[in-house]
């Protein structure tokens, strides 16, 4: 077992590693660090439109560093539509499902809110 200090955030916590060898399964012991996962930005729901459109929303406040789709062209699910700057952090904004961009509501440079729409899909 070993033991490391880490600081985040300014506030130090004492961590004990254990260290693993061959193919045993341990697990670590560290003291509770609250800290949010780094994840792809992707629209939790993708609302459908009557016209059956689906509609990619902006998950936070931020700036649209790049467009990647435009107008008319095929995607697949996972492809990246934009990517988002938000507290210093590029978030890639995804395609929830295969389909046709049918309107890109944003250019490069564009500041968004919380809800905002970036792309819709056919």
């Amino acid at each position: 077992m070993r033991k490391f200090n880490i600081t985040v955030n300014g506030t130090t916590y004492e961590v004990e590693v254990e260290e693993i060898t061959g193919t045993s399964a341990s697990t670590p012991q560290a003291a509770p660090v609250s800290t949010p996962k780094a994840s792809p930005a992707t629209p939790k729901a993708a609302p459908v439109s009557a016209a059956g459109s689906v509609k990619i929303t902006s998950p936070m406040p931020g700036t649209i560093m790049k467009v990647s789709v435009s107008a008319g062209q095929a995607v697949k699910k996972g492809d990246i539509v934009c990517i988002l700057e938000a507290m210093k952090m590029e978030n890639e904004i995804f395609a929830p499902r295969d389909g046709r961009v049918a309107s890109v509501n944003v250019s490069q440079g564009a500041t968004v809110n919380s809800g905002d729409l970036l792309v819709s899909l056919m």
